[in-house]
């Protein structure tokens, strides 16, 4: 007589997957690089992210608002390797004297918006200063 079947043994817990690695794109801050960049951000987040690609884009475009078409910057943005999907933001570029502002644009501004944008859909945001340049972070929820 044959013995009846045993049921398959109950597989292992999977493993956490492993955190991305950082997304890093060094560029010259021109407009036309702000889709190609929020295109980037997708594609390395696998998906949509609208409010990561907001707020990369914002920043990026203060840099070429306030500092000039051209200024190098280095975006990077990465995923939180504890499990929490937090996503990080930093785009740094040169100057460290010109630092962004929350301000209240008036509903006629054609202008002054992206900072405010950043401030409502982060967890929290700053600036690093340094010697040779600043990099403005924000940090998102994970989603």
């Amino acid at each position: 007589m044959t013995p009846p079947p045993q049921p398959p043994a109950p597989s292992a817990p999977a493993a956490p997957s492993a955190p991305l690695r950082p997304l890093t794109v060094e560029l010259l801050a021109f407009p036309k690089e702000v889709p190609a960049l929020r295109h980037a951000v997708r594609e390395y987040l696998g998906g949509p992210c609208a409010d990561v690609q907001l707020c990369v884009s914002e920043i990026l475009s203060n840099v070429i608002r306030h500092l000039g078409e051209g200024t190098p910057v280095t975006v990077t943005v990465r995923v939180s390797g504890s499990g929490d999907g937090r996503t990080w933001v930093e785009v740094t570029d040169p100057d460290p004297r010109a630092l962004p502002v929350l301000r209240q644009a008036a509903g006629d501004d054609e202008s002054g918006r992206g900072i405010a944008l950043l401030d409502a859909l982060a967890l929290c945001w700053g600036v690093r200063q340094g010697v040779a340049g600043k990099t403005v972070w924000c940090v998102l929820a994970g989603g």
